[in-house]
């Protein structure tokens, strides 16, 4: 059983060997200085690792090192990265914590103050759009709300600019991916373009250079609650976009792909869901459906979802809206115990994750503490299928390199 055969037994719910992610997707990685103390660890040749997702610092996890961690699933990126450039003609750059790493042409940024500031389409004669302050290991957001923006006189348009139909580029892009995938033996995972609704990542739109309409995160929650008719029109237009789109990506890519990235946007927190279950229902819910059904109409496609946080009284929906797969199961959040949800959840959705907490486990416990965590939670989700492992989103800057072995050593314990 290769490694696509294996994400797809367990996609269908089929017992079998607990297939592995990390890497696929933009929530599944690890943070540069992982990547870096891996290939060390495995004896991989000694070389700059790759940013490929520069917002949150992700490093790009080579054949070599998918090979010794034993990794089931592919990821294709889009044209663009969060900051509204190519990943194309790497340069090195040293971080702000001293690591030499290898960046996109256009990564352009400037030291001020202490700060290290990037640049939407790496025009450093504009504004920034995000920063990694003194001690810091990724960049977050900087708001820049239009001057002339009037929370009374909301345009529709304006927070809309950033989605679109699939340009020539675009598909000259997907289509070489395409072609690069023919054989491949790993699961391939795709972000479907504009089917991510609300994502609090995007609404400050770090890749657009002067974004208009609600760009504020503490607005834009703030808007859910007061104009949801807004919201929803907005979250219509991107579906109706979205849906011309999607023929596009079937034509493209057909069954050399096996799962659709759709949505990051979180509902949960710590102990809590972002919004009633009811405003997601009026909200979201009709849209992710709109999409999912024609995904699973028209192609073979599985369909992924992720959402931090407290999320367990929105899962049912999240299944009724079609989603396949739920990620990153942040089983440390209130009411997302691993047996409870396996229990009740299990037969409907994959979980794409859970298998170890990144939150107190993985960074603080020791190698055993970590063992013990990880086969207790691959016991529990891998019953009848339904699993594949990975942390609980993200495993982030200098997380003891012996602990990220010990939870591969010990899903390949699990596998036999």
């Amino acid at each position: 059983m290769n490694s696509k055969e294996k994400i797809n037994n367990s996609l269908e719910h089929k017992d079998g060997p607990v297939p592995v992610d990390f890497g696929s997707t933009t929530v599944t990685g690890f943070h540069s200085t992982c990547v870096e103390e891996l290939r060390k660890y495995y004896g991989l040749e000694d070389k700059p690792v790759k940013i490929h997702e520069p917002y949150q610092m992700l490093g790009y996890i080579e054949d070599d090192l998918k090979d010794a961690l034993g990794l089931d699933a592919l990821g294709l990126s889009p044209r663009k990265n969060m900051f509204g450039f190519e990943n194309t003609n790497w340069k090195e750059w040293v971080t702000p914590w001293g690591q030499n790493v290898l960046v996109p042409e256009m990564f352009n940024t400037k030291l001020i103050d202490g700060s290290v500031y990037i640049y939407p389409e790496g025009d450093t004669e504009g504004t920034a759009s995000a920063s990694i302050t003194d001690g810091g290991y990724f960049f977050d957001s900087i708001i820049r709300t239009d001057p002339d923006f009037d929370e009374d006189e909301l345009n529709l348009e304006d927070n809309l600019e950033e989605f679109g139909l699939l340009s020539d580029d675009d598909i000259v892009y997907y289509n070489k991916l395409a072609n690069s995938i023919v054989n491949e033996e790993r699961a391939v995972v795709v972000g479907m373009p504009g089917t991510s609704l609300g994502d609090i990542a995007l609404v400050p739109a770090p890749f657009l250079k002067k974004p208009k309409g609600v760009r504020d995160i503490a607005t834009w929650y703030m808007t859910i609650a007061s104009e949801p008719e807004f919201v929803e029109a907005i979250f219509a237009k991107q579906s109706e976009l979205a849906l011309e789109n999607l023929p596009k990506m079937w034509e493209i890519f057909g069954d050399k792909v096996d799962v659709a990235f759709i949505c990051g946007t979180d509902f949960g927190t710590q102990i809590s869901t972002f919004c009633s279950v009811n405003t997601f229902c009026d909200l979201w819910k009709p849209h992710y459906k709109k999409i999912n059904d024609w995904i699973h109409e028209n192609t073979t496609w599985k369909t992924f979802k992720h959402s931090c946080g407290a999320i367990e009284p929105i899962i049912p929906h999240l299944i009724e809206a079609g989603f396949d797969i739920i990620n990153p199961v942040q089983c440390s959040a209130t009411g997302m115990d691993a047996e409870l949800l396996k229990n009740k959840y299990g037969k409907d959705v994959t979980f794409w994750g859970g298998g170890c907490d990144t939150q107190k486990i993985l960074p603080f416990g020791t190698p055993e503490d970590v063992r013990e965590y990880v086969l207790r939670n691959c016991d529990i989700f891998s019953k009848g299928g339904g699993f594949v492992f990975n942390a609980v989103h993200n495993v982030q800057a200098y997380t003891p390199i012996d602990n990220i072995v010990a939870m591969f050593e010990a899903v390949k314990y699990f596998n036999k």
